[in-house]
């Protein structure tokens, strides 16, 4: 008997979350949106981004990129329309071809313009849900369970009259539905032409043993489901995505949806770095044979152009694609890798395309000027350590920052700026305003290294929004917001890296009025 294969998928849409899938013949991989649960982000990246993203991410081996919410704005629709036509008819020369998804409501509009945006793709697929709670009906949509079963199996039936004969049916926060009323609607929608069933946990709620409860009673209790895919979708609010997605493909669920670097909606999806390679350490042996078809060589590069794309950084200890993943700074655990890289590794660095600084990742020289000049001294006092820590380092306070800042216009034309501020930043950003002559308003700003040592790679993140006050509506909600825009920027020169990203929001805002 053949192992059970996992699929991955891949997805980009404004509800930031990626789908990996574990299918027998079929399978979900990363499902890449821009997050809409940060006010930031989700104005700030604009979803035609993350099409950019979907050909390397092809590289992945994922099965079904679930492109986006066609619907939620024109940048969704054209995003989501570009991946369908490039990536969804692009052949590998292992001859495979992706499935694209677009993400829709129960509501023959949203159904009909995902079609719209999918159908150009030879694997089309629309991906319909509506909430089966207690709580979500009753509140947001204040409806009765038999209009909710009435509503879903009318438009799965309406997304195959459209030509599409592939439709992915979900039960939003199935997580907390009263069990017998999800084994009749989703029987229902089997009727009516589903066939994926995918099964969220969307509040992240639930625990391991209880969602590979909930996958395999539906897969006993649900009346045709021998015929369709059973998919998981589990968000991280009480960090166990990961848990319940491996305990749901263990149940019977044999696609799953996750998202690289575990973007998404509040603490984010499952994460794909982290199923796949838990499926591979421990999938032969203890999770039924249980694997995916990943290319797990391309995850790091896949991930830092995630984190790119999105301008959300991955916290250093964040399991396989953190920083620290592979680091060793502990003295016991340097000791033992250099003698044998296995006794505090489960995963070779090569596995998923990582390359580190030096052979076995050792960390040295953290605090090694402070250990020194301390071993030297009798006694040791306050103001001896707050020198030794700071190193009575002083900057910027012996006269005016000033910057110079040349920039290249679209024609090609050399645009020069001389400014003074407060600091380097404060400078070349004021001598860029003086260039570009646009009001903008800083909002946020940080800085990070995420290399090594004195010549370490900074990496600016900044957040603006033009003084003009333009506003953008919502097409969910309605709702008028401030338009605002995110740029990402690197450097060995912090002012350089600062500029960068700074450029790189103005940019943004730029295609955005266009």
């Amino acid at each position: 008997m053949a192992a059970p294969f996992i699929n991955p998928s891949f997805s980009s849409s404004s509800s930031s979350s990626f789908s990996s899938a574990i299918a027998t013949a079929t399978a979900t991989a990363p499902k890449l949106h821009p997050s809409s649960s940060s006010s930031r982000q989700t104005p700030s990246v604009p979803p035609p981004s993350f099409s950019l993203a979907s050909p390397p991410l092809a590289k992945l081996s994922v099965d079904i990129i679930e492109a986006g919410f066609p619907t939620a704005s024109s940048y969704d629709f054209v995003a989501v329309k570009a991946i369908a036509l490039e990536v969804g008819n692009a052949i590998d020369p292992h001859s495979y071809i992706p499935v694209i998804c677009g993400l829709s409501r129960c509501n023959e509009k949203d159904i009909l313009t995902a079609w719209d945006a999918v159908r150009f793709a030879r694997r089309p697929r629309i991906h319909t849900f509506i909430a089966t709670s207690g709580i979500h009906m009753q509140y947001k949509l204040k409806k009765s369970k038999q209009e909710v079963i009435d509503i879903a199996r009318r438009m799965v039936a309406f997304a195959w009259s459209l030509g599409c004969d592939d439709v992915e049916f979900s039960p939003e926060d199935a997580g907390r539905s009263e069990r017998e009323f999800l084994y009749e609607i989703l029987g229902e929608v089997i009727k009516a032409g589903a066939t994926t069933l995918n099964i969220p946990d969307t509040v992240g709620i639930t625990m391991p043993e209880e969602f590979g409860k909930l996958i395999a009673d539906i897969k006993v209790n649900t009346p045709g489901i021998e015929n369709v895919i059973i998919s998981t979708h589990c968000h991280n609010d009480l960090g166990l995505s990961t848990a319940n997605t491996i305990a749901g493909a263990c149940a019977g669920a044999r696609q799953v949806e996750v998202t690289i670097n575990g973007i998404g909606e509040r603490a984010g999806n499952a994460s794909l770095e982290e199923v796949v390679m838990a499926l591979k350490c421990k999938g032969g042996s203890i999770l039924g044979g249980l694997y995916t078809g990943i290319n797990t060589r391309h995850i790091i590069m896949t991930s830092k152009m995630v984190e790119g794309y999105s301008d959300l950084y991955v916290q250093p200890h964040k399991a396989i694609v953190g920083a620290n993943a592979f680091a060793h700074e502990s003295g016991i655990h340097q000791d033992g890798m250099l003698k044998h890289t296995g006794t505090y590794e489960i995963i070779s660095p090569d596995d998923i395309g990582h390359e580190r600084t030096n052979e076995v990742g050792i960390v040295l020289g953290k605090l090694r000027h402070f250990i020194i000049v301390a071993e030297h001294m009798f006694s040791i006092t306050n103001a001896d350590i707050r020198a030794l820590v700071s190193d009575e380092v002083s900057c910027g306070t012996l006269g005016l920052s000033t910057a110079t800042v040349k920039l290249i216009s679209a024609d090609g034309k050399e645009l020069i700026a001389c400014a003074v501020g407060t600091g380097p930043v404060d400078s070349a950003y004021k001598a860029v305003d003086l260039i570009v002559k646009v009001p903008a308003m800083l909002l946020e700003y940080s800085m990070a290294a995420f290399t090594e040592d004195i010549d370490a790679i900074a990496t600016t993140q900044v957040l603006i929004r033009d003084k003009n006050n333009h506003m953008s509506t919502l097409a969910l909600t309605g709702e008028t917001i401030h338009q605002t825009f995110s740029g990402t920027g690197s450097s060995m020169d912090i002012a350089v890296s600062s500029v960068r990203a700074y450029i790189g929001a103005l940019n943004k805002m730029f295609v955005s009025w266009s």
